[in-house]
């Protein structure tokens, strides 16, 4: 029975096309009945299927049903998961019979096996914290809801830091009465953090939508809209690893932005969300759901625009801009400047000038020019905007580019050419955008600074007018005389330029080409400091920031860092 201000959600979407029945391939023995059924959806993944399955075995709450759900593997994967099976009599193998491309199938055909009261979900390459069966399953014994949410932990896969997925979201623990109370946690739309009633998915016939991506977004949105209750929990409850730099044939679903055809399924997704908001009588979310459309889904392509070519800038804009005209007003007005801007040059089809602005997205980089317009308002880049909407959008009075304290100056500093001097050296001419004219007629006094393991490098320079707001230099950057600690450096820095004023100080980042070839050299330290492979190349993501990468070989590499990394402790 449906909550009775809810009305009955809208019917079922079609099945999909029939299919031979999966393959299964059951515990080998039967155990006691489940508490939680916890699916593991895995293809072609057989190295890392172990790990998310050990992270089950290792769960606190024994009795649970491990169901591997492989969608049609070609690699080893099938026989892997046999093996898991037959060492632990929790553990069933369903294999589809074809390839479904997705995440929904797999899910949702396990959901028709399994035969706990609660369900959970895990990606092969992620795995559960060892407490996280126990803790959900607490809160619902608590206090009766229809799901449990939890704190999600990334984790980087080439670093090993980790974070937390929308801190703010599970930062107190609360039983939340209807999304409508806090629907700013639809940005929390991962499926794979919750704990769902079965009963719950039953009663409304909530199944993953099939042969669509970011599935997820849609199965969380209605599972939030008919959510009588649920629980919010500030423990971690899943751990995702995240590889943010693979490459693109090898990258994620989530994470194929180069595919317009994922652009296409991401903006799809949103209108099936928008309809079942109005199907659902919650219409009233839609501005906080366009909110996270902005904000979350649109923001990961725009840090992407500075790396797409003109056709992939053009067809991006063909899919985006109609449905970013049916977005609410107030969504826009809640984003920072910066983003609003980007959004805006992709709507008036200013695609050039929309990959310039987004470089500077997060990191307090000016525009190359502005423009003033009627009453003196400055507007980003070279002309006045011709609607209504643009001159809103594009009105930088808020970022005070011609009037904030000089150390928060809004400068952009861009690296027009790097190219190997003698040595370990590279010699880099810097172009310096002040559209504000902050800084004093005439030649200016700069210093480009680096920082490998707490020493600093600063080498002046002198940049010069080339045209009012603009000033040009070159610097050498002498890689050798970086002050390396004895102990070595294994890291990345970006250096940044320091221009003074009145003595005060601006600090900005430097953006490098992003094609420039990627330099490498080893440098032969003095005082007898182990060698180091250093590495030039522009930032891979992001901005594009000039980037250093130090990794030290022989006897550093081997020896004497992870002595030094041993001693650490005991000298603080």
């Amino acid at each position: 029975m449906n909550p009775p201000d809810v009305p009955p959600p809208p019917p079922a979407a079609p099945p999909p096309p029939a299919v031979p029945s999966p393959h299964v391939v059951h515990a080998a023995t039967a155990p006691g009945e489940p508490d939680v059924t916890v699916t593991v959806i895995v293809h072609d993944d057989a190295d890392r299927l172990p790990r998310a399955v050990e992270s089950l075995r290792r769960q606190t709450h024994r009795a649970i049903e491990i169901v591997i759900s492989d969608d049609h593997s070609t690699d080893d994967t099938p026989k892997v998961a046999r093996r898991l099976a037959a060492t632990d009599d929790r553990i069933t193998v369903l294999r589809l019979p074809v390839n479904s491309g997705g995440c929904s199938a797999p899910r949702n055909r396990a959901l028709d096996i399994a035969r706990a009261p609660y369900l959970m979900f895990l990606d092969s390459d992620d795995e559960l914290p060892p407490r996280a069966v126990e803790l959900m399953l607490a809160a619902h014994r608590e206090r009766p809801v229809d799901f449990v949410l939890g704190a999600v932990e990334r984790v980087r896969t080439d670093t090993g830091r980790t974070s937390t997925w929308m801190p703010h979201l599970v930062a107190e623990r609360r039983t939340v009465t209807g999304i409508e109370s806090e629907p700013r946690l639809l940005f929390e739309h991962l499926a794979t953090s919750k704990m769902y009633r079965r009963d719950f998915l039953d009663r409304h016939r909530l199944r993953f939508p099939e042969g669509i991506h970011y599935e997820d977004q849609l199965f969380s949105a209605q599972a939030y809209c008919l959510a009588r209750e649920f629980t919010v929990l500030t423990d971690p409850v899943y751990r995702w690893y995240i590889a943010p730099y693979a490459a693109d044939a090898d990258a994620s679903i989530s994470n194929q932005r180069h595919l317009l055809a994922n652009v296409r399924d991401r903006v799809h997704v949103q209108r099936l969300i928008d309809a079942f908001l109005v199907e659902s009588g919650h219409a009233g979310l839609r501005p906080e759901k366009d909110h996270k459309f902005l904000k979350h889904d649109f923001r990961m392509y725009a840090g992407d625009l500075p790396y797409r070519d003109d056709a992939w800038l053009a067809a991006f804009a063909d899919l985006v801009n109609p449905y970013l005209a049916t977005l609410a007003r107030t969504a826009y007005a809640r984003l920072p400047r910066a983003e609003r801007v980007v959004l805006q040059l992709v709507r008036d089809g200013r695609l050039a000038d929309a990959r310039v602005a987004a470089r500077g997205l997060g990191q307090g980089v000016a525009p190359r020019t502005v423009t003033a317009g009627p009453g003196g308002r400055l507007y980003w880049g070279d002309r006045v905007p011709g609607s209504s909407a643009g001159r809103r959008e594009l009105d930088l009075a808020d970022q005070r580019v011609d009037t904030s304290p000089f150390p928060s100056a809004l400068l952009r500093h861009e690296i027009l050419s790097v190219t190997r001097a003698p040595g370990a050296a590279v010699d880099l001419v810097v172009r310096t955008y002040d559209p504000g004219l902050r800084l004093a007629v005439g030649p200016q006094a700069a210093v480009l600074a680096v920082a490998p393991g707490g020493g600093r490098l600063e080498v002046p320079f002198r940049i010069d007018p080339v045209r009012p707001g603009v000033f040009e230099g070159r610097v050498r950057l002498d890689l050798a005389a970086a002050p390396v600690p004895l102990h070595g450096f294994a890291g990345v820095r970006h250096p940044v330029l320091v221009l003074t004023q009145r003595g005060l100080r601006n600090t900005g980042l430097l953006l490098a080409p992003l094609g420039f070839p990627t330099l490498r050299a080893r440098v032969e330290y003095r005082h007898g400091l182990a060698p180091h492979l250093v590495t030039v190349e522009p930032e891979p993501r992001g901005a594009g920031r000039l980037q250093i990468r130090w990794a030290p070989t022989g006897v550093t590499a081997r020896i004497t860092r992870p002595v030094a990394g041993r001693l650490a402790p005991l000298l603080r």
